[in-house]
């Protein structure tokens, strides 16, 4: 039971409770192990904590996108600090009608960055998804000592809509950024701009209108000319450079090296050699889609079931994946709740429904031995 959290519903670790209860209810005699999992985004931290015994977390107030004060975790496993962006910048710690991806700011993922040198962290791996932000990082690098200028010299406001108005940076990043390793653990791998960039594809689901997209992309675009020539790297077209509103691309400029989300996540819970022992694979996510495909959790846990050739099996709230498109990435079923029961009645009701259909899936998968 491998699955991600459901969509500001569900943590993982929730989704992987409410679908080992139903099917236990269904199906005793089958052994389960459960698995939660992140790619980088909103669950992080929780389920490394659950995986790491040993780390320590350690909590702090930073702020969250609107600049207000949210107490936000990291973990700190020997020198290695896991730190997640959601916790900071995440899109749920938003109402609905506050969303606004010209304004949003990823300050404190900076502050978060910051308090974890502070701790002692000799390597940092960032998890970046779930975002309410498209401000490519200014705000991060503004916490870590980076301002951003207009052609007057004036310095911008925090937000992804200010940075079309950016013409230079001052100041250096905090000079032990320069002395520990540094890993963005991104969620997708989208590059920074353009058509399949942070603006068209993740700006909607942030409140951004077509107008404000096309905003924020040339926004975005005199921010990386402005950041490469600050920093001397280009990170415009780097895979990754467009997660988490372009957080990565902020990251890439200090040198952090890119790690996808799902692969380090799978590898400290040692999700291989638990599938490995498995004979079916179950995950899961609130929406099933095109962009699960791409580097989620669901395609990494679809990938190591075909690579040991078992089936394996996604539960979400709602599909919108076709059956070709789902088996060539390794699903071999995938079951929506909203299908039986509505979008509204899923949402309401995640981990009733969740339970309710993991009942029906393992009664028709599960087998009486």
């Amino acid at each position: 039971m491998a699955p991600d959290g459901f969509g500001g519903t569900l943590t993982a670790v929730e989704a992987a409770a409410a679908i080992t209860r139903g099917w236990v209810a269904a199906a005793p005699w089958d052994q389960l192990d459960l698995a939660p999992l992140s790619d980088g985004g909103p669950g992080f931290v929780d389920v490394l904590g659950a995986s790491l015994p040993q780390a320590r977390q350690v909590t702090l107030t930073v702020e969250d996108p609107l600049a207000r004060p949210v107490t936000a975790s990291f973990l700190l496993d020997g020198t290695t600090a896991y730190v997640e962006s959601a916790q900071a910048c995440g899109l749920h710690l938003l109402r609905p009608e506050e969303r606004d991806p010209l304004a949003t700011t990823t300050y404190g993922v900076g502050q978060l960055i910051w308090a974890a040198l502070e701790a002692g962290a000799r390597r940092i791996v960032v998890g970046l998804g779930g975002s309410a932000t498209n401000d490519g990082g200014a705000g991060l690098l503004a916490a870590l000592g980076v301002s951003r200028h207009a052609p007057d010299g004036t310095r911008l406001a925090p937000g992804g809509g200010a940075l079309r108005d950016v013409s230079s940076l001052a100041g250096r990043p905090d000079p032990r950024l320069a002395e520990i390793e540094l890993v963005a653990a991104t969620d997708v791998d989208a590059p920074l701009l353009g058509p399949y960039g942070a603006s068209e594809v993740f700006g909607p689901q942030k409140g951004a209108s077509r107008a404000d997209v096309a905003l924020l992309d040339g926004a975005l675009t005199r921010w990386a000319a402005a950041l490469e020539q600050h920093q001397g790297v280009a990170v415009r077209d780097l895979p990754g450079a467009g997660a988490a509103g372009g957080l990565g691309a902020a990251l890439f400029a200090l040198g952090a090296v890119r790690e996808p989300g799902i692969a380090l996540v799978q590898r400290l819970v040692g999700l291989a050699g638990r599938i490995a022992r498995a004979e079916l694979v179950v995950t899961g996510e609130g929406t099933f889609d095109g962009p699960s495909l791409r580097g989620k959790v669901v395609s990494g846990v679809a990938a190591s079931a075909a690579a040991e050739g078992l089936p394996c099996l996604v539960l979400a709230g709602q599909v919108a994946v076709g059956r070709r498109e789902a088996a060539a990435a390794g699903v071999e079923a995938a079951y929506a709740i909203a299908d039986a029961v509505g979008l509204s009645a899923a949402l309401a009701r995640p981990a009733e429904e969740l339970e309710a259909l993991a009942v029906r899936v393992a009664q028709e998968w599960s087998r009486r031995p």
